[in-house]
C-alpha cells in the first residue's frame, strides 16, 4: 500500500503516519512543500526509532506522483463526499492521499476524481479528525481486506 501525504504541515503526524508505514511495510510518499524540514527533531521523536526504516518517496506535485504510478488507483481522503472508505475495494499497490492538516485535499482535484473520494464518517461537530488518526483507519481497512499481506 502507499500513503500520500501533500503538503503536509505538522511534522507529528507525518512521524506517526511514518512509523504507521514502516510497521505495515506501507510506502510513504510526501509530496513538496513541507511545512517542516524532514531532519526536524520533532518528526523524529513522532516516528520514534522506526524513521530510518521508512519506505519514503518525496514528489514535487501530485501529478508528477501520478503520472509515475499510471497503472495504480488513488484514493482521496475527504470530508467532502459520502462515499465511505469502508465501500471501495483497495489493491495491494494502491494510493491514498491526504491533503494539508489546515485545508485538506484541493476542490479541483476531487471535483477531478470524484469516483475514488472517500470519506471517514463522523459526527458534523468536528470538522474532521486528526490527520495521522485517519491515515491509520483508512490504511488498517485497506490492509484488512487485502488479508494484511504485508509483503514481508
Amino acid at each position: 500500500m502507499n500513503i500520500v501525504l501533500m503538503e503536509p504541515e505538522i511534522p507529528y503526524n507525518t512521524g506517526n503516519i511514518g512509523r504507521s508505514c514502516v510497521l505495515t511495510n506501507t510506502s510513504l510518499h510526501l509530496i513538496k512543500p513541507f511545512g517542516f524540514s524532514l531532519d526536524e527533531k520533532q518528526i523524529k521523536r513522532a516516528g520514534l526509532d522506526y524513521w530510518q526504516h521508512i519506505d519514503l518517496h518525496e514528489w514535487d506535485s501530485l501529478d508528477e506522483l501520478m503520472a509515475a504510478h499510471p497503472e495504480s488507483k488513488f484514493y482521496f481522503a475527504t470530508t467532502k463526499t459520502t462515499q465511505r472508505y469502508s465501500d471501495v475495494t483497495y489493491k495491494e499497490n494502491d494510493f491514498i492521499v491526504f491533503g494539508p492538516e489546515s485545508r485538506g485535499v484541493p476542490v479541483e482535484i476531487l471535483e477531478k476524481n470524484q469516483e475514488t473520494c472517500i470519506t471517514i464518517p463522523m459526527i458534523k461537530m468536528g470538522r474532521s479528525l486528526n490527520l495521522s488518526n485517519s491515515a491509520a483507519i483508512v490504511l488498517y481497512e485497506s490492509l484488512r481486506q487485502n488479508d494484511f499481506n504485508f509483503g514481508e
